[in-house]
């Protein structure tokens, strides 16, 4: 059986091979600079955040993200583990969106005008206030993941029209991916990435792992314990088709 078109290319020296995804070997201070810089295109930079879940329920989004010129980055311990066991070679940082955007926005030379997309009206209305309040950012704008998205074209010109440097899209794997490979050549915005349970987080619905639990890299462990029902699957099942697909693509 062929391997996907990534798979197939030379690997960049910035680049890890994982399940048939390149990952882009880099540090959080490097990719914000990167993220920052002017654009010469037209079109908005995509950014991806890779955690198992990503590689296995975006497999049917490969192709599009390779043409989309997207940014993957490793977000976790299984990205880690996999990369030295297929690879025997390792990411210099963990780069999960939860902690990269606070720190892309302190990188940032003046606060970035951000529009929020996804989430729970309730929970959407807590994580723009903590955008603006703790953060210091700009929110220009906000759209539910519920009968906000019914709209699309509305969507797309609020966006624009709010002139947002930054869209946030929170709708979980793969629907999140999806959307941004679908839309992002109609928004006029700087960058735009899936951030999964971030607005959870900012609006204080989830609470994040202790601090030595994240430094310890088990915060997976922590959400299990919290959410077993909903997380069970991605740590059984998917953990065995996530090995399975990086070990094939290897």
């Amino acid at each position: 059986m062929p391997h996907s078109t990534t798979a197939q290319h030379t690997q960049s020296k910035a680049h890890i091979a994982v399940g048939g995804y390149n990952v882009l070997k880099t540090t959080a201070t490097e990719l914000a600079h990167t993220l920052l810089k002017p654009r010469a295109l037209g079109r908005p930079a995509i950014l991806f955040f890779a955690n198992t879940n990503f590689v296995v329920q975006c497999r049917h989004l490969q192709p599009q993200m390779e043409q989309a010129g997207a940014t993957i980055v490793n977000d976790g311990v299984g990205m880690a583990i996999a990369a030295r066991l297929t690879q025997g070679n390792s990411f210099p940082e963990n780069l999960n969106g939860t902690d990269f955007l606070p720190h892309l926005f302190r990188q940032a030379p003046a606060p970035l005008r951000i529009f929020l997309v996804g989430g729970k009206p309730q929970v959407l209305e807590r994580a723009a206030a903590y955008a603006t309040r703790q953060l210091h950012q700009t929110v220009v704008g906000t759209c539910d993941g519920y009968a906000g998205m019914q709209n699309l074209r509305h969507l797309i010109d609020s966006i624009n029209q709010a002139q947002a440097d930054v869209v946030l899209v929170a709708l979980g794997n793969p629907l999140q991916e999806k959307w941004i490979l679908e839309h992002y050549p109609q928004l006029q915005v700087r960058l735009v990435t899936g951030v999964g349970a971030l607005f959870d987080f900012w609006a204080g619905d989830k609470p994040r792992a202790p601090r030595f639990i994240q430094k310890i890299r088990m915060e997976w462990f922590y959400r299990l314990c919290l959410e077993p029902k909903r997380l069970a699957r991605r740590y059984t099942i998917d953990i065995v088709q996530f090995l399975l697909l990086c070990f094939r693509y290897r």
